[in-house]
């Protein structure tokens, strides 16, 4: 029996960080601005790092080091890299056994290009994207909680089953949907959001479920909270966190840290939620205490599992708002 099964992608991760990149602003660009770089020309690159990622690895990693008994489930390249994982992950004392190799297409890759304190990733969705529902060792899941990290590909299109499962198997879920699985047909997903024990989504995902602007932030937790009998967490980047449990709202504004790098801080902050609610048998501010010492941590450090916290390990409390 395990505490927690971690669903999920599981990426190699390549950091670059120059001087060379030049930042220029177009309205061509989504965000404006854009990333260039001489073309044809051989460019220098100041610092490399390498490090394993993903949603369903990084929080399996916090989940480990939280003092939990994880296995991850997902499927990996038959690779350099999805060894490489593999045995990051044995390392880090989390069960392999639920992991299933291919050849069709190599692992999930990505490349983070860093300057001035920005990043651009480029992400090739390679092997997990193929992960089906016979591939699954169903029989083998035998687990006290389920954590869904956003899931693409065909895995996605069975994200029902998986809920399905752990809800006919008494295991609580912990959801943090990605784009694909906010697409689902909308009776679907209310099917799904009803057996959610806590549904993790950031302002754009809350937006995007709720049909409502994300500057009606009341009206959108008024919304969730009749679609999702659970506790709902929002992240807002730098703006800061709100959850609720249906009764309050209780909101933190991030601490000023040095930053040096981003990857892996929103799954870092939900692992952590979900491993302080567990630990302090449903508080919240214990939650939320956790989950914003362990993102702080993972950002003064590259890559999205260096840093996370230790079972035990102490750390600065930080100043918890509720309202009704």
């Amino acid at each position: 029996m395990f505490d927690i099964i971690t669903f999920g992608s599981a990426t190699w991760d390549v950091f670059m960080k120059t001087k060379k990149f030049q930042v220029v602003k177009n309205k061509k660009f989504l965000t404006g601005k854009g990333i260039c770089l001489s073309l044809g020309s051989k460019i220098d690159i100041d610092s490399i790092n390498f490090s394993s990622g993903g949603g369903g690895t990084n929080t399996a990693a916090t989940f480990s080091k939280q003092g939990f008994k994880v296995a991850y489930c997902g499927m990996v390249g038959n690779d350099l890299t999805g060894e490489k994982i593999i045995e990051e992950l044995k390392k880090l004392g989390i069960e392999t056994r639920l992991i299933v190799k291919t050849r069709i297409k190599p692992n999930n890759y990505s490349i983070v290009l860093s300057t001035e304190g920005k990043r651009t990733i480029l992400v090739y969705r390679g092997a997990s994207e193929l992960l089906r529902k016979r591939d699954i060792f169903w029989k083998k899941l035998k687990s006290k909680w389920f954590y869904l990290a956003p899931l693409s590909g065909m895995l996605a299109g069975f994200s029902e089953d998986i809920v399905n499962f752990a809800h006919k198997n008494k295991i609580k879920i912990a959801f943090n949907p990605g784009y694909s699985q906010l697409s689902l047909p909308s009776k679907t997903l209310e099917k799904i959001l009803k057996k959610i024990d806590i549904l993790i989504l950031n302002h754009e995902e809350a937006s995007l479920l709720t049909k409502i602007p994300y500057s009606k932030e009341k009206e959108i937790f008024r919304r969730i909270d009749k679609m999702c009998p659970g506790i709902t967490m929002m992240t807002k980047g730098s703006k800061g966190i709100i959850v609720s449990d249906g009764k309050h709202l209780y909101q933190v504004k991030p601490q000023k840290i040095k930053v040096v790098d981003e990857t892996g801080a929103g799954d870092s902050f939900a692992s952590g939620f979900v491993s302080g609610f567990i630990k302090s048998k449903g508080d919240i501010k214990s939650a939320i205490q956790l989950g914003i010492a362990n993102a702080n941590s993972c950002l003064t450090g590259w890559g999205a599992k260096n840093n996370l916290l230790e079972k035990d390990e102490k750390f600065e409390k930080i100043k918890i708002h509720s309202v009704k």
